[in-house]
């Protein structure tokens, strides 16, 4: 699609069937100005889905990382690293940069909709007014919501940041996505039985999975570094070209 800062942005196909339902949905409210209001909000939104994926991919690019790609999906955006360093600080700020912008935005956006934060009257609809609430408030349960303590949200990333500081990666991984595996069947359980939302009980149950993926990847890794090491081991322990002929074997004679 483009470039910024030397990283592709791409859309996947399917963002266009999100394009068309926030549209048909506008329609169906306001007619023609309710379609291009909210195909403005939805595009501002996602705009903020960038930035938010910038803050990590800026960051990252701070410590050597290099960021191929974001990948902009109707469930949100993805910066592709080609590698995560395993120094706890670092995989600390490069996750943190994420929600922190969606913060910072809400603190740009407060000073244009806080009388109407507190104002009994409702806000008129499809207006700027309108907009810049509906960003400020994306953007604040963007950052919050990725702050929960599970892969692949940010705040699973955090944590296991903040247990590597303590523990090995691999086991700090563990720790972090067992918590993340817990919290997202209770949270898929209170969204389905206790609000009906089952949308978002999928969405966590969908979480659930790919914390488990998160862990088995590591381990995979570690498996693949420890073979890897062990092979560069024996290696070197073996008899170069340049040691000369291996010694002859030692014959034991018996007795004559």
């Amino acid at each position: 699609m483009c470039r910024i800062f030397g990283i592709q942005l791409a859309v996947h196909v399917s963002f266009l069937l999100l394009l068309a339902w926030f549209a048909y949905v506008g329609w169906r409210e306001g007619g023609m100005v309710g379609a291009g209001w909210s195909l403005l909000l939805v595009t501002a939104f996602f705009g903020c889905v960038v930035l938010h994926e910038l803050g990590h991919s800026l960051t990252a690019m701070r410590y050597g990382v290099r960021v191929p790609r974001i990948l902009l999906m109707p469930i949100g955006g993805m910066a592709e690293f080609d590698r995560l360093p395993r120094r706890p600080l670092a995989e600390f700020l490069i996750t943190a940069a994420g929600p922190a912008v969606n913060f910072a935005l809400v603190a740009l956006l407060l000073p244009f909709v806080w009388t109407d934060l507190w104002s009994t009257e409702p806000v008129p609809a499809h207006g700027l007014r309108d907009l810049l609430l509906s960003l400020a408030g994306a953007n604040a349960v963007m950052g919050i919501f990725n702050l929960l303590p599970v892969f692949p949200m940010d705040g699973g990333r955090i944590l296991r940041a903040l247990l590597a500081s303590r523990l090995p990666y691999l086991r700090a991984t563990y720790w972090a996505s067992l918590v993340g595996r817990v919290l997202a069947l209770v949270f898929a359980a209170v969204a389905a039985f206790e609000y009906g939302n089952y949308l978002l009980s999928f969405l966590f149950v969908f979480i659930y999975f790919a914390g488990d993926a998160e862990y088995r990847q590591v381990l995979a890794r570690e498996r693949e570094a420890a073979y890897w090491a062990e092979r560069a081991r024996l290696a070197a322990m073996a008899p170069g070209p340049d040691d000369g002929p291996p010694p002859p074997p030692l014959i034991y004679h018996g007795r004559n």
